[in-house]
């Protein structure tokens, strides 16, 4: 299609499906053109309060002035060197700010990457050379990356793990407390006393990696006391404690990382996502001791910690600071689940509503049974939300849960809207 054709959604869906496998889901045939804050625009101008964030990219608000200052002034002077071979500031000044921040015990050391998934990979990687064992643990719901011992850890085969098998060895998995599903703390600390009598010594386990809040999972929160039981566990027998931040962090629970919430350190924190405003990157942050247990060339990757994407990177830990977010993510959380509950007084349908500063969520439930789970009623409030004019995403084991992800940056006002929208939305469906 030449470029003096009008585009509309209609024909570049069209062009998407023609070119692009089926295997990358598009949850909507609608094409963003520019979007600022908590709004976008698509190629056809309507307008759209977004609720996604990018899924959970967006804290700091969609091309946030700062960053994208930072931005264009990286991009005249250095684009990509590749830091195995010529090295640049804006790289060691974000690990400097990271390893400041952090909540690891004693010294800290950061790397830098381009993803996710990319940084699960790493860390567990860190984590055999410094204990020189195999074993990993995750848990049933977790969603680590989309790569092959990320997918390993997922603790979900649809839609993530189905025909991509066999998956890496010595992955093991066990339930998270999910206690409006009767899945208790014990339960889980149970399950993981029998992993250790039935399919791995803890001597030979060199890692265990849990979201404090569970993101693509349903937004399922670690409470502080299963988190200390599992650090006391980890301390006990030699195994290093990964908190997977990479949805939870920067912001979205009203800490820069939610494992704070709970007083717990963590030996390796993994993040991306909002490390960066919708820049590829992501970091690993562990111990010094570690940290540097792997051999020189070990570690790296080509355009991981790409100096345009630090550069944005430094602008997003400087505005947090500045700007106070983890305050208006508190303040955020408390306005959702407060609108939240009142319209759960008119719909029978919203099951529990929990968060943990701005990261929260709703299930959707039939009649109010935490039994009868709807993933068809998440479908429905989705689409018929879009049609309003409010991007909004679910997740969940079950697929019935609505997470909310809005910018932390955005107006009151704003949010307010998009809350009457899901309220509008649920009455129509």
């Amino acid at each position: 299609m030449t470029g003096n054709q009008k585009q509309t959604n209609k024909t570049l869906w069209e062009r998407r499906l023609k070119n692009v496998p089926r295997g990358v889901t598009t949850a909507y045939p609608v094409f963003a053109e520019r979007a600022t804050n908590a709004e976008i625009w698509d190629i056809e101008g309507k307008r759209f309060i977004d609720f996604g964030g990018g899924i959970g990219v967006q804290n700091t608000g969609h091309c946030h002035p700062k960053v994208v200052a930072a931005i264009h002034k990286q991009v005249d002077k250095v684009l990509h060197t590749a830091f195995q071979i010529m090295p640049y500031e804006p790289y060691i000044d974000l690990c400097e700010k990271l390893n400041a921040k952090a909540p690891i015990d004693g010294d800290a050391k950061t790397i830098l990457f381009s993803s996710g998934a990319e940084a699960l990979e790493n860390a567990v990687k860190i984590a055999r050379a410094a204990t020189g064992r195999p074993g990993i643990i995750s848990f049933l719901g977790g969603f680590h990356g989309r790569t092959m011992m990320a997918l390993a850890l997922t603790g979900k085969v649809i839609p993530y793990k189905k025909g991509f098998g066999p998956f890496s060895s010595d992955v093991y998995h066990i339930p998270f407390p999910m206690e409006y599903h009767g899945v208790t703390e014990e339960d889980s600390l149970k399950a993981l006393g029998n992993l250790f009598k039935a399919d791995i010594d803890p001597t030979r386990v060199a890692a265990i990696a849990i979201e404090p809040v569970q993101g693509e999972g349903g937004f399922y929160i670690a409470s502080p006391s299963f988190l200390k039981k599992l650090r006391a566990i980890c301390d006990e027998h030699g195994i290093l404690l990964i908190a997977d931040e990479v949805q939870s962090g920067f912001a979205r629970t009203g800490k820069l990382f939610a494992i704070e919430h709970s007083g717990v350190k963590p030996d390796l924190i993994t993040t991306a996502k909002s490390l960066a405003a919708g820049m590829p990157l992501s970091a690993v942050i562990g111990k010094t001791s570690i940290m540097d247990s792997v051999e020189p060339g070990g570690l790296g990757g080509t355009y991981a910690g790409n100096p345009v994407a630090c550069a944005a990177g430094i602008a997003v830990m400087d505005l947090i600071e500045e700007e106070g977010i983890l305050q208006k993510s508190v303040n955020l959380g408390n306005l959702l689940i407060k609108e939240l509950n009142e319209i759960k007084k008119t719909n029978s349908n919203i099951g529990e509503i929990r968060g943990l500063g701005g990261m929260v969520a709703f299930e959707l439930v039939e009649n109010g049974d935490p039994h009868k789970p709807s993933a068809d009623m998440a479908k429905k409030l989705t689409t018929k939300a879009l049609e309003h004019g409010l991007v909004l995403l679910s997740c969940g084991v079950y697929g019935n849960v609505i997470r909310i992800l809005v910018p932390i940056t955005a107006e009151e006002s704003i949010v307010k809207e998009g809350l009457n929208i899901i309220a509008k939305s649920l009455k129509e469906i």
